[in-house]
């Protein structure tokens, strides 16, 4: 796979993201967001499962070093530990802001990750990255419906959360390419993220058997496709994309989301919406199509 069909693959994956979004409201409405949450991965983790056990037979084939075979599970749980940290801070936040600010405070992962690549790993992004991050910024802002920005209480959650985000989406492909088993790396994740989240539910969100059963479609929906397919996919796309890009990329999902609400919901976006997610589509075309450009324009000169 090369770059630009991780690329294309990230997409795919916002767009399944964004139509889980119908699933989840639906869901939110027997049972509560972290439990919903915790029970879906959960799921997601069941699905990726036996690909897994799969992966880790074939391990005396794939000539992994002994360290990597080592660190596999405590990496992909350290993974899941900061998939659920955000998860859980972004949810903490929630309850005491406002779902405009939580929008668009989320998309403050999109310029961290290119900066924390630079602090942690030495490795500075295609210039690309930095207009499109901005963008990106400019356009969840605009998408998000708000006129001016009043922070409340728990905007500093919602802000912290964007922290394990980023280093998430910094982290995961270089996981998965040094291990060389990504199915690992996300089942693992995912029962991290799972058995984070249902902990933080038993003791402050309680939830019975029956409220799940009421919701099994949202949850099959978002635990089958949302976490089992593309959060999976997702794992295996950035062993091939840069992470800077796949923030920018992945940050699209915000405009389909608002495609699906106006196609299943009947939403409507106004002028401010549509601009905002032409900056974040244009964004995502420029992180994916100026390296290209670029390398072609040196080849030619070379």
């Amino acid at each position: 796979m090369n770059r630009l069909q991780a690329n294309l693959l990230l997409t795919a994956i916002a767009i399944v993201w964004a139509s889980a979004f119908v699933a989840q409201a639906e869901g939110m409405k027997t049972l509560g967001p972290v439990a919903f949450t915790g029970v879906r991965f959960l799921l997601g983790a069941l699905v990726v499962l036996p690909l897994a056990i799969w992966e880790w037979r074939r391990r005396p084939s794939l000539a992994l070093p002994p360290l990597a075979t080592r660190q596999w599970l405590p990496v992909s749980l350290g993974l899941g530990v900061l998939m659920g940290l955000g998860a859980v801070m972004q949810q903490i936040g929630i309850v005491s802001t406002t779902v405009t600010n939580a929008g668009f405070l989320t998309a403050l992962y999109v310029p961290l990750v290119p900066i924390f690549s630079m602090l942690l790993l030495r490795e500075p992004p295609h210039w690309s990255v930095w207009p499109g991050g901005l963008a990106c910024l400019v356009g969840a802002f605009l998408l998000s419906g708000a006129h001016d920005l009043v922070l409340q209480p728990g905007d500093a959650w919602v802000i912290a959360s964007a922290i394990p985000w980023a280093l998430h989406v910094l982290f995961i492909g270089r996981v998965a390419d040094r291990l060389a088993a990504p199915f690992l790396v996300a089942c693992a994740q995912f029962a991290a993220v799972g058995v984070l989240n249902l902990l933080w539910a038993f003791a402050f969100e309680p939830f019975t058997w029956a409220q799940v059963q009421a919701c099994a479609g949202p949850i099959a929906y978002t635990g089958l496709v949302s976490v089992g397919l593309a959060f999976t996919a997702q794992v295996v796309a950035q062993r091939y994309a840069e992470a800077a890009d796949a923030a920018i990329i992945l940050s699209s999902e915000t405009v389909f989301a608002a495609l699906f609400g106006a196609w299943l919901l009947g939403e409507r976006l106004d002028g401010q919406g549509l601009l905002g997610c032409a900056l974040i589509l244009g964004a995502l075309l420029a992180v994916q199509l100026l390296p290209l450009l670029h390398r072609r324009f040196v080849q030619r000169t070379a």
